[in-house]
């Protein structure tokens, strides 16, 4: 994070010349034991003895260090939790199904970010809790609370916990995203390879805002989401999704998220900026799941369509390379009240093109609301035609 503690040279040249001078002492009163020693040499070796013993009883001093990540830490190590995932499994392949027990699936960290009433409550990384069966939260003093998953996003990997707060001592403090700039120091607080390794403090920069990185929700190969992330070279390893990352004011900027692990690939960690985190907290919280705006529709890219298709079942013209094709209309939404039928193929939405599922997703939940009416243009038949649909809840 930039704090290096640099050598003073004058320290240094100090404790050279006495440990030459005391080898010079050494050397004197090696050479000095011959006969006919005066009063005066006797009473300088007493002296030069004396000193040396006086010299060898000096104690060592531990001074109390304190910096900033010092602070920083010691501000916000009690509101970073451990996070386990307990899920069911048999304890024999020959047992019967109702002999089971709850095993740790995998670890992660989370943040404690409120404490209201006899309630807390936890923010992590939906990666850290998906398909749990039971979730047990671990404090700092190793304390282990019984969590319940009030909410998880899988777009934006996010999840909340509540736990009850009697042992909760510590309450994080969001800061603000939106003014960070690269380079500005950051600390990185969480639970690395496991509960082991807990509290585990890193530090580093800002290396990059508004980063995008492609995310594949259901692992079929297809960019599903771009997600926005804040890059830093704290180290970020397996254990510490969820965790704290924190600015220089000790407040919290970001949860760890990933990471870019790849042989060739040193220092890039990933972080959910905490102003995107906020929202999708408090639907989580308060409702559950996030409420975004949908139109109602199963949707592909039409680069997804063989060609002969396009051309027939579609009847598109040969210059139309992007869009969107509806497979399917679901009765009595915004879409179908609009008259949005299968195999349309949806080229704009007020007024901006849109080529691709990742175009219409991104923009449905970063520029539209629920209640809005979209003016959506689509081809049908290879005629184009404008429609007016109005967004529902997807919730």
């Amino acid at each position: 994070m930039g704090y290096y503690n640099t050598p003073e040279p004058k320290k240094k040249q100090k404790g050279y010349f006495a440990s030459s001078f005391t080898g010079l002492i050494a050397g004197a009163l090696l050479v000095g034991v011959v006969p006919g020693f005066t009063d005066t040499d006797a009473a300088v070796q007493q002296n030069t003895n004396s000193a040396v013993e006086a010299s060898s009883s000096v104690q060592n001093v531990s001074p109390v260090v304190t910096t900033d990540v010092t602070e920083i830490v010691e501000k916000n190590s009690d509101a970073v939790v451990g996070v386990t995932n307990l899920q069911t499994a048999a304890q024999s392949p020959f047992a019967p199904a109702a002999q089971t027990e709850s095993q740790e699936a995998g670890t992660g960290s989370g943040v404690i970010y409120k404490k209201e009433g006899d309630s807390a409550f936890i923010v992590t990384n939906n990666h850290v809790v998906e398909g749990a069966q039971d979730v047990r939260v671990t404090l700092a003093d190793g304390t282990q609370l019984d969590a319940e998953v009030l909410g998880t996003d899988v777009w934006t990997d996010l999840a909340v916990l509540k736990v009850d707060a009697d042992a909760i001592k510590a309450v994080a403090e969001f800061g603000d995203s939106s003014v960070l700039k690269a380079g500005e120091p950051v600390v990185a607080i969480g639970n690395p390879l496991g509960l082991q390794f807990s509290g585990s403090v890193t530090t580093g920069v800002i290396s990059g805002t508004e980063r995008a990185v492609p995310i594949d929700i259901n692992k079929d190969g297809t960019i599903d989401w771009e997600s926005e992330v804040l890059q830093t070279d704290a180290a970020i390893n397996p254990g510490n999704s969820g965790g704290a990352l924190i600015n220089s004011h000790g407040q919290v900027i970001g949860i760890n998220s990933m990471k870019i692990a790849q042989d060739a690939v040193e220092g890039m960690g990933l972080a959910i900026p905490i102003n995107t985190a906020i929202p999708i907290i408090e639907d989580l919280e308060t409702k559950g799941a996030v409420e975004r705006p949908s139109m109602g529709v199963t949707i592909m890219d039409l680069e997804e369509v063989p060609a002969e298709y396009r051309q027939g079942q579609l009847n598109l013209p040969e210059d139309v390379e992007g869009g969107i094709v509806v497979q399917s209309v679901l009765p009595g939404s915004g879409a179908s009240e609009a008259g949005l039928q299968p195999y349309d193929v949806i080229v704009e939405m007020n007024g901006q093109e849109v080529n691709t599922v990742l175009d219409l997703r991104h923009y449905l939940y970063t520029e539209a609301e629920v209640g809005d009416t979209l003016a959506v243009k689509v081809l049908r038949n290879g005629k184009a035609m404008n429609l007016d649909i109005e967004l529902t809840d997807s919730l």
